[in-house]
């Protein structure tokens, strides 16, 4: 009976170690299964999905330029008229904005001793004519004389000396009343060159001293834009070039020449000046007028860009996002040219040509992070989960 007790507990401990071994077995297929969606951290993997459209890839474009610079609008024409002798101003016939002709007298000066000045050089040159007729007559005389040999050659030489000395004091006289001549005609403001009369800088009455300024008068049938360019973009420049100017103020863009590119970077800067010249035959525009310069220049090389969107940049590093082999991945790239009107930017490095590269910046990506791409019925799915803050 004792024997038959012991059979029968040995045989319940079996029975409940299989079914214990079972479960435990069956225990551990589960969770075999389970640990094979997570990652290392015992987190659920999440797999990103993105539609088509968040997905590009480079391609092979031509890129136009696009180089831009501004300043004002400047007349090169401009000329400052002076008072040319001291004396009072007596009159003054123009102002701001008054329209003159070159050669056009704008005032007179009062130079007050202008005419006693003349009257001296004048009374001197009549002395020196006096002078020159009573040599005349003498070395006439001497002549004769000397032909009759009552004198000798050398009191003949000394009156021809004479005549010489005389006929050159006349000389010297009749300049010097040229000269006040000349110096009277100083009191009349004479306009240089044709154009408009930008300011005024004296009135009627006052005293005025030689060099003085008394107008400014500009020509505005042709204006310049004084600009500056960055020194590696000037080798893309030449002389004749059209520009496209929009000027402050004016509606309709304004077609331009590049007139001149400066021979040296400014001191202390790496940028060069250049002068954009404008014709301006209606004078519509206006000096000091605000304008903006662009230059657009063709691209013949075809070159791997991407778009603006996809570039993203930390720390001053630029990169992409790419999905390789179904990861994640953060590449660093080098950027070239950029097209901002069509939203595209040169790449140099860090992409091929065949890659799948998000179109986007999406926030909290994470590099090796499980990535689709899936059709358009899946996007709504694909925008929640970009948008869903992820592991960085």
């Amino acid at each position: 009976m004792r024997k038959t007790v012991w059979w029968g507990a040995g045989a319940v401990v079996l029975v409940m170690a299989g079914v214990a071994a079972t479960v435990v077995a069956k225990s551990g297929k589960a969770g075999a299964g389970l640990d094979a969606n997570k990652d290392e951290d015992g987190k659920p993997i999440v797999t990103l999905e993105f539609a088509p459209r968040e997905v590009v890839a480079p391609v092979l474009a031509s890129m136009r330029s696009v180089i831009e610079f501004s300043g004002p609008l400047v007349a090169p024409q401009t000329a400052v008229v002076r008072a040319k002798a001291a004396g009072t101003l007596l009159t003054l016939t123009v102002g701001e904005g008054s329209r003159v002709r070159a050669g056009q007298v704008l005032g007179t000066i009062d130079i007050a001793d202008i005419g006693s000045r003349l009257a001296e050089r004048n009374a001197m040159l009549e002395a020196a004519r006096a002078t020159l007729a009573q040599a005349e007559r003498s070395q006439a005389s001497n002549q004769r004389l000397a032909d009759q040999q009552f004198i000798s050659p050398i009191a003949l030489e000394t009156s021809n000396s004479a005549l010489d000395s005389a006929r050159a004091q006349v000389r010297a006289a009749q300049a010097q009343v040229d000269t006040v001549r000349v110096a009277s005609r100083d009191n009349q403001i004479v306009a240089p060159i044709g154009g408009v009369v930008a300011k005024r800088h004296v009135v009627a009455g006052e005293k005025l001293s030689p060099e003085q300024q008394v107008l400014t008068i500009v020509d505005l049938a042709r204006l310049e834009l004084a600009g500056t360019v960055g020194t590696h973009e000037v080798a893309l420049l030449a002389p004749g070039m059209d520009v496209q100017v929009a000027v402050e103020g004016v509606a309709d863009k304004v077609v331009g020449k590049l007139a001149r590119i400066a021979p040296a970077a400014e001191a202390g800067t790496r940028s060069i000046g250049v002068a954009i010249e404008l014709a301006n035959p209606k004078e519509t525009l206006r000096g000091g007028q605000y304008a903006v310069a662009k230059v657009d220049l063709a691209d013949p090389t075809q070159r791997l860009t991407l778009p603006l969107s996809a570039v993203g940049n930390t720390a001053g590093q630029d990169h992409v996002w790419v999905i390789e082999s179904g990861v994640l991945a953060r590449r660093a790239i080098t950027l070239g040219r950029r097209d901002a009107r069509e939203g595209r930017v040169e790449v140099l490095q860090g992409v091929g040509p065949v890659g799948q590269v998000l179109a986007a910046r999406f926030d909290n990506l994470r590099e090796g992070a499980k990535a689709v791409v899936v059709a358009a019925k899946a996007a709504a799915v694909a925008s929640a989960a970009a948008s869903t803050p992820l592991l960085k």
